[in-house]
């Protein structure tokens, strides 16, 4: 979906006008892919509005700049203050953040180190990220030609801008071939992920997920999805997954904050199941649902923005 223009984005410790938020042309992240982001969302829960693992997606955010050599100049206290403000001064209930730091502009050169890290938060509706109807009927899938990034190349369990060129083939190669998303497989051949999801099947009432080893993005999601299994009594397995289990699948869906929970209805043309989502989906679907928009916090993982406290100013760091 486009996204929806808002009023007020923050960069950099202050709020600008949404027109204005700009950086400058040789900025090191337009010519390197030198950004490290997070995608967050905001819920209209029966209890008010809350962000969705908060804290979880800023201590990822702090770390996968870490990774490359960055300082983001804010503490994780200021980001989720600021992301808490951005929500608030634009109004919004249901909401998809985007905080990204970046390298900005100093010094061209691949060396990184001399460039300044910058830090915006942007705001904005966002709705169904794969189609509509595409958490209540599922959707088709493929196996993809790319394979994902090895972890000697690229850090995957950072969440990292230039590794997003690797799913945008992914993406792409998917959308021109008539389906809604690809899997790509690891360098070694086991199923990993989606271009910007995470996956879990069903055999046998047993619940598999690719594990980290095999190139994928540590899924805050992911995570969520397999302590509900484990609550609902699902038993949850984490490992190498051949591809051929693919196909041999009762059951099969995507998570992530932008999919949430998005049945997949076939892959590589071949029904899943009966086509349907299935009993072990729709029961994951439902314990989702009754965080996000049930307010039901019992695993801590909601950051309610009516009971937010002020806890600082926000300040530009120096």
């Amino acid at each position: 979906m486009p996204v929806k223009k808002v009023e007020k984005i923050w960069m950099n410790g202050k709020f600008i006008n949404w027109d204005d938020a700009k950086v400058h042309v040789l900025s090191h992240v337009l010519h390197y892919g030198s950004s490290f982001f997070e995608g967050i969302r905001c819920y209209k829960t029966k209890q008010g509005p809350a962000v969705f693992r908060l804290n979880d997606h800023v201590k990822r955010l702090i770390f996968s700049a870490r990774v490359f050599r960055a300082e983001i100049p804010y503490s994780n206290d200021e980001i989720s203050e600021a992301i808490v403000d951005t929500i608030k001064i634009n109004e919004l209930e249901n909401c998809y953040i985007r905080p990204i730091a970046y390298r900005g502009y100093e010094d061209l050169n691949v060396n990184p180190l001399k460039n300044p890290v910058e830090l915006t938060i942007a705001a904005y509706e966002w709705g169904s990220y794969l189609g509509q109807g595409a958490h209540e009927s599922g959707i088709d899938v493929c196996v993809s030609s790319w394979r994902r990034s090895t972890p000697d190349t690229t850090p995957t369990m950072a969440k990292i801008g230039g590794a997003y060129m690797n799913s945008q083939l992914i993406k792409m190669e998917a959308i021109v071939n008539g389906f809604s998303e690809g899997i790509a497989l690891d360098a070694n051949g086991y199923v990993g992920e989606g271009s910007g999801e995470n996956l879990f099947i069903v055999h046998d009432d047993i619940l598999y997920t690719p594990g980290i080893h095999n190139g994928i993005l540590s899924g805050i999601t992911r995570n969520s999805v397999m302590t509900l299994a484990n609550d609902l009594g699902c038993e949850v397995r984490e490992g190498s997954l051949m591809r051929e289990m693919l196909y041999g699948a009762d059951e099969m869906f995507f998570c992530g904050t932008a999919a949430e929970i998005t049945p997949i209805r076939s892959i590589d043309k071949m029904i899943v199941g009966n086509g349907m989502p299935g009993k072990i989906t729709k029961q994951i679907q439902e314990s989702f649902s009754d965080v996000v928009k049930g307010g039901n916090d019992k695993y801590g993982w909601l950051t309610f923005l009516d009971g937010e406290e002020r806890i600082i100013n926000m300040k530009q760091v120096k």
